[in-house]
């Protein structure tokens, strides 16, 4: 709740005149306890997760031909029914984990200093912020997806998530509970060390989201993100990941390429490009 009843006052704090975005977020925010500022994260991630990867979906099912000429798997065809499962599925889980993480989310909010009040944050400010996420998130997730992939972590939990060997978008959130919650660490730890605004926090949960659809979406498009974002790894990076399963010892960042680089976990996948460039192997 902010401390500011009119505009006047908060530009009179301010010390200037109020940007459009601030005064919406003014009339928005004034009257409402912090503690519900939080909680449009869960309406912002569901939107994401349902829109995002429905039209490449839609292409996948109403074209599948055409379709087949950018998927990395051109020779799987998932069914409807096999989508709808996956996104039930995926959304029943997120909810059990989501819903009794908003209990907790306010005080944790408040020990990560995440603020909610007058100004908001630059575009400079929030896309250093980003960086700084993406890269923290991205070098912790490796470590923990390797942790996963051990005998007991694969058998006891991630293999839920590998049952799709050519993913589909709605497979980025499709797993085991445990590994929700296990995931969530990584990409609540950039925010810990560089407190935000909330409303940077929604940014950033819905940014993480959708680079998960799209390294899971199975496509290979002429304006993938790899070509414009230095060490981004993409669909491809990924897809070969669930393309080897449960035995795969390459390509566990999510993000960037360079920790795989850098530990030596890409040389299967070096390999197999290798191969495909040959005309050897084939996805």
């Amino acid at each position: 709740m902010l401390p500011y009843a009119t505009a006047g006052e908060a530009e009179a704090a301010l010390g200037r005149a109020l940007t459009w975005a601030e005064a919406a977020w003014l009339r928005y925010s004034a009257s409402v306890p912090d503690r519900y500022l939080h909680w449009p994260n869960i309406a912002i991630t569901l939107v994401v997760y349902t829109l995002a990867p429905l039209p490449l979906a839609l292409f996948d099912l109403a074209a599948p031909a055409a379709a087949a000429l950018y998927k990395l798997q051109p020779k799987v065809q998932h069914p409807p029914a096999t989508f709808f499962r996956c996104y039930m599925d995926a959304v029943r889980v997120s909810l059990l984990i989501i819903g009794p993480y908003q209990l907790i989310s306010y005080p944790a909010a408040k020990i990560m200093d995440i603020r909610t009040g007058l100004p908001l944050p630059s575009m400079g400010e929030i896309m250093a912020q980003l960086t700084v996420y993406f890269l923290v998130e991205d070098y912790l997730n490796y470590w923990l997806h390797r942790l996963l992939h051990t005998k007991w972590g694969y058998e006891k939990i991630h293999h839920v998530h590998h049952e799709f060997t050519a993913p589909m978008a709605y497979a980025a959130w499709y797993g085991h509970w445990a590994e929700m919650l296990i995931l969530a660490v990584p990409s609540l730890a950039g925010p810990a060390l560089v407190p935000c605004h909330v409303t940077t926090l929604w940014i950033w949960f819905a940014a993480r989201l959708v680079e998960s659809l799209n390294i899971h979406s199975g496509f290979k498009l002429p304006f993938n993100a790899e070509k414009y974002i230095p060490f981004y790894g993409g669909a491809e990076h990924h897809d070969y990941h669930h393309y080897i399963g449960g035995q795969s010892k390459s390509n566990f960042a999510p993000v960037f390429t360079y920790c795989d680089y850098i530990y030596g976990t890409d040389k299967g996948y070096k390999y197999h490009k290798a191969t495909l460039a040959k005309g050897v192997a084939s996805w």
